[in-house]
């Protein structure tokens, strides 16, 4: 055949799984039960699943080493905060809190009287919410400073007097009172301003208030008694009202579990409808409606008996998980039609385990391939930074195990049970036995119902269905076409390069609100946020991590240099910059003090703090040492995800080239920032390494090399142009679509490694008639497999929850291009460059085979001729010959039924040429 075929792993398996067919065909009932048990016992850890479930959003879906973490350990390490201090940008974790934004309605002004006297009522309705008979009350909940509740700045400026707002004097963004050093910053609290030329605002849009909260008994419940006190609070004349809690973004993913649970069910009752429908069969006895039920039923076994085990080691259950089950319905599905392809060319005279044996040999092995790569692709993907990521890899890859074990037994038990049915020609339903052919003079309805069992007497095994006709006689002999190659080979350039061109579009990260439905409270607050208030972001922490010498002038000044380069960088202010070594200095100098020396520095700096009280939470001294302090620049114009990246990106490279001292950056929000700095690689490095892996098992067990490689790049292909399409089509790549990218190489493997083990399989000589074989044989199951997958996600679509509609996208474009990739590029592609034998060479190889039969058959009607011109390599010649002596075949029919070689019995090779032949 001129194919080098290294099947050194691939024969032996075969011969064992052929050896696991005859006996699972012999011995069904003990397979089936075998897995019933099992998963019984298994799934009696789902008592656990409420006690496993945990959906910590920084948990478990930021880096779990991510830098700011870290950086967040040193900061609470060396500036504690005290009960009797506040300040909302030195905070080092979100905290409690509740927050509203009110904006002016229409195109008003919110700086007005009549606007105010609606916030000012909002305020008072904040301070009134109360829990259990006023138990907890805001009061007894906030927390304080001076004695008192941190107070809203701008209502304390305008001292909670509506009228005043209208003729006051407001600077922008740091309003300064008439009391001495008092500097408010307003950037964070006034939103949509336009100023006059002194700074004073001329033109506000929106006001927003937080109102922060100890970490007290009381406090989830006062802030639940929050959210329903202003769902359905719109009674406000002049200001429309937004509000969020420190508690939603947790409320919001808790959410998604439950809401996606009506979703999913339709979702696997289509998949499940649109698998039993496909195996659907007008006979009687051969009809497969409950094998397609049991095949469904065994990977739902496989998720009741894998999430079990897990749930019973204690493994955490993330909101992720919950994809997994319809993966593993995908998956199951395909497999449960590959073994029904497979079993369905056997002979249907054959004996239940000789057919199994058939089966499992050819529909095993391929199974076998797509596991082993599907499931170290998921335990690479426990490499990941995200917890949620791993364990969402944890839980598939274990039950893809379950699946493939339960369809090997469980769902090969059911098979050989429904073959023995077959065998003694039972109805599907009635299980009574039908006649083959229907009575003389019976109506049509006995024949329809009464009668079944038929099959191709040529070929000895099932009829074949109309699709796989279309495959073999029209659409596999028009992919041999030249022109019909050409064509494929245009389209595929035409997608690879949409695919690289939407690759470098593609954005990072998970906008907050995304993880929130659409008719949630939350969606108002962030848009109304990102479009008021994002031209102040976050106030960034700057901490010199070790002892340095701030007296030294040559040394502060090289720190001072180091700040002042934050300060350059194009999205952080040249003006609002807190330093409290800029402060001591100014101070120093206006009370006539030596800070030169470590001494005088030191003895002076607690004046300095009872003068200006919040600096002393800026520095760390110890033992007369300060071994650490920090310093505050603020960011503007950090207004979506790509603001965020160039943001982290630039402060992390400043970091770096500060000579004067270590320094690390922090604000609680780079917690989930980080995920900018770790998406990307990992992806690459999880997808790259699972491809890796799945060459070498494809070489190992394709018994071809080259197949072997078009098989891995018809999997990156498919990754290329997933990424690339779901760019342009507003996808983002963060944490879901990271985890759904792991999901799309799964299914490629489905897709591509069956045809190419087919193709390498099959025992036509040219290469061509290898891509139709393997069409002929894999191309419908491979369809069904994508359909049902399509057919099911397509209800997510409708979902509220942009999650969902993330997942539809995603395997919406896996399946299309997945599906496009196994039946149409990769046998183009295998026929171009695949090292199988030639058109000439299957001419010859069908001459030489007529040429053995008549041989054996010592026909003494065969012409000389033929014999004469194969020996002389007339091989047209021949072919022409041979063309004329099977008009002469049909008169011998009976006699080439058979020919005897040893002690077997073998089909005459007239079969391959003539139909008519039996």
């Amino acid at each position: 055949m001129g194919c080098r075929r290294t099947d050194c792993v691939e024969r032996p398996l075969s011969r064992l799984f052929e050896k696991l067919g005859r006996l699972v065909g012999s011995y069904p009932i003990g397979f089936l039960i075998v897995p019933l048990v099992v998963s019984f016992i298994l799934g009696g850890g789902f008592y656990f699943i409420e006690k496993r479930t945990d959906n910590d959003i920084e948990l478990q879906f930021t880096p779990r080493d991510g830098p700011s973490k870290k950086a967040r350990a040193v900061v609470q390490e060396y500036f504690p905060r005290q009960k009797s201090e506040f300040s909302s940008q030195r905070l080092v974790s979100e905290g409690h809190y509740a927050t509203i934004i009110a904006v002016a309605k229409g195109k008003s002004n919110i700086m007005t009287k009549e606007a105010f006297e609606d916030i000012i009522k909002l305020d008072h309705k904040v301070k009134s919410v109360s829990v259990v008979e006023n138990k907890w009350t805001f009061v007894t909940l906030c927390v304080k400073v001076n004695g008192g509740c941190v107070p809203n700045d701008l209502l304390e400026i305008i001292e909670y007097d509506a009228s005043k707002i209208s003729h006051m004097d407001i600077f922008y963004p740091v309003h300064n009172s008439s009391a001495p050093s008092k500097h408010t910053f307003l950037g964070s609290t006034i939103g949509g301003v336009r100023r006059k030329e002194n700074g004073l605002i001329d033109f506000a849009k929106a006001v927003k208030f937080v109102y922060f909260l100890e970490n007290k008994e009381g406090v989830e419940k006062w802030l639940q008694q929050f959210q329903k006190t202003f769902l359905n609070d719109h009674g406000y004349k002049n200001v429309m009202v937004s509000y969020y809690t420190s508690q939603s973004k947790q409320e919001e993913i808790d959410k998604l579990t439950a809401d996606g649970i009506p979703l999913f069910s339709i979702t696997y009752a289509l998949a499940i409808t649109f698998s039993v429908v496909s195996c659907l069969r007008l006979d009687n006895v051969r009809n497969k409606v409950w094998v397609a039920l049991i095949g469904v039923l065994s990977a739902g076994l496989a998720v009741l008996s894998s999430f079990g085990l897990l749930l019973y080691a204690g493994v955490p259950f993330v909101m992720t998980v919950a994809n997994s089950p319809f993966l593993i319905l995908g998956i199951g599905v395909d497999d449960m039609f590959i073994m029904v392809s497979n079993w369905q060319n056997t002979n249907v005279k054959d004996s239940v385990p000789k057919r199994m044996a058939h089966t499992y040999k050819e529909a095993a092995m391929s199974i076998t391939i797509t596991t082993l790569t599907d499931v170290l692709g998921f335990y690479i993907g426990l490499m990941s930074d995200f917890p949620s990521i791993q364990y969402f890899c944890l839980y598939t890859s274990t039950a893809i195990i379950f699946c493939y074990v339960y369809n090997i037994t469980f769902f090969g038990a059911f098979m050989a049970l429904n073959g023995r049915r077959e065998e003694r020609n039972g109805h599907w339903l009635t299980y009574m036995k039908l006649p083959t052919e229907a009575p003389a003079k019976s109506s049509s309805w006995n024949t329809l119902c009464c009668v079944g069992g038929d099959y191709d007497k040529e070929t000895g095994a099932e009829k074949i269905q109309p699709v796989n006709n279309f495959f073999k006689n029209y659409y596999g002999p028009l992919l041999t076409k030249p022109w019909a190659k050409a064509a494929v080979i245009l389209i595929y350039a035409g997608y690879l390069a949409g695919s690289i061109y939407g690759c470098f579009h593609v954005e990072q990260g998970i906008d907050l609100k995304d993880l929130a439905a659409d008719d949630s409270y939350v969606i108002s607050y962030y848009e109304r946020d990102r479009k008021y208030f994002s031209g102040f972001g976050p106030n960034v922490m700057l901490v010199v991590r070790e002892p340095f010498p701030y007296w030294d002038t040559t040394k502060r000044s090289e720190l001072r240099k180091c700040t002042n380069d934050f300060r350059e960088l194009d999205f952080v202010s040249k003006r609002l910059y807190t330093s409290w070594l800029d402060a001591y200095e100014h101070f120093g100098k206006k009370m006539n003090l030596n800070l030169n020396n470590k001494k005088s520095f030191m003895a002076n700096l607690p004046k300095f703090f009872v003068a200006v009280p919040e600096f002393k939470q800026d520095v760390n001294i110890t033992r007369g040492t300060i071994p650490a302090s920090r310093f505050f620049i603020q960011t503007v114009h950090i207004s979506n995800s790509s603001m965020e990246i160039k943001m982290m990106n630039g402060l992390e490279e400043k970091m770096k080239t500060c000579g004067a001292a270590p320094l690390i950056m922090f604000h609680p929000a780079f917690i989930y920032y980080d995920q900018y700095a770790v998406i990307v690689p990992s992806t690459v490095l999880n997808i790259g390494v699972t491809t890796a892996v799945m060459l070498v098992i494809s070489l190992l067990l394709i018994p071809n090399p080259l197949c072997s490689i078009w098989v891995t790049v018809s999997i990156g292909s498919v990754i290329v142009g997933v990424t690339g399409f779901m760019a342009l089509w507003g996808v983002k790549l963060d944490t879901v679509s990271m985890i759904i990218l792991v999901v799309c190489i799964g299914f490629t493997v489905d897709f591509s490694a069956h045809i190419s083990y087919c193709f390498v399989s099959s025992k036509k000589p040219s290469a061509n008639g290898r891509m139709v074989d393997a069409l002929f044989m894999l191309g419908y199951p491979i369809m069904q497999g994508a359909l049902s997958t399509i057919l099911g996600v397509v209800v997510l679509a409708a979902s509220k929850n942009h999650i969902f509609r993330t997942f539809f996208k995603i395997m919406t474009l896996v399946m299309v291009f997945g599906l496009l990739h196994g039946i149409t590029f990769l046998p183009v592609f295998l026929t171009l460059f695949s090292c199988c034998s030639s058109e000439k060479d299957e001419e010859k190889q069908e001459v030489k085979d007529s040429v053995a039969a008549h041989n054996v058959m010592h026909d003494s009607n065969r012409p000389d001729d033929l014999q004469y011109a194969y020996d002389n390599k007339d091989f047209e010649q021949c072919h022409r010959n041979i063309m004329i002596w099977k008009e002469n075949l049909k008169v011998h029919k009976q006699q080439l039924n058979v020919y005897v070689i040893g002690s077997g019995q073998h089909k005459h090779p007239c079969l391959e040429y003539d139909p008519d032949c039996p």
